[in-house]
């Protein structure tokens, strides 16, 4: 089996159009490498992420970190953040971790593509081109999601889109 594949679009460019505001991260840059602290060649942890300038109105945040470069007909999520709360602005390096002693009261993650909690780390197969990981910040209409934490990611997604207000993302790359 080859691993030479087109990549696919950016994910986000095929959804409706809404408009964007700033995310940041200490630990990592827009487009560059991701360091290997957030791989699984390194600590695995989420990096500290950063939001400003979304709309007024909004009531709550999904935080994610999708790969669709992953060798499977619908991507990889490594990442669900739900129902965080409108006044979290941020969230600090390893917040994701599976245990959530570090998430905003309210918030909770549902289950990665490799079927843990929390964030999961990038590990694209060796030899495979590179991956971008895009860490996205949804900000909602609504507080709650209602979607609960045994939600699919697919789920997330899905009802994310008729409540988004804006978007943010960030994104990084990874390459074994």
């Amino acid at each position: 089996m080859s691993l030479d594949r087109p990549y696919p679009p950016d994910p986000y460019s095929l959804l409706p159009e809404v408009p964007s505001f700033t995310l940041k991260s200490a630990d990592l840059d827009d487009g560059q490498r991701l360091p290997a602290a957030f791989t699984v060649d390194g600590e695995g942890v989420s990096p500290a992420l950063e939001w400003t300038g979304f709309p007024e109105g909004t009531r709550s945040f999904v935080v994610s970190c999708f790969d669709p470069d992953a060798p499977t007909p619908s991507g990889f999520w490594h990442w669900n953040l739900v129902d965080v709360p409108a006044t979290t602005t941020s969230l600090e390096r390893g917040a994701g971790a599976a245990d959530g002693a570090r998430l905003p009261a309210g918030a909770y993650q549902v289950r990665n593509d490799g079927g843990t909690p929390g964030f999961t780390p990038a590990a694209p197969p060796p030899g495979d081109h590179e991956h971008r990981y895009f860490f996205a910040v949804h900000a909602l209409d609504v507080p709650e999601l209602g979607v609960g934490p045994d939600a699919s990611n697919a789920g997330v997604a899905f009802n994310v889109v008729f409540h988004t207000l804006a978007r943010a993302v960030l994104v990084g790359t990874y390459q074994r």
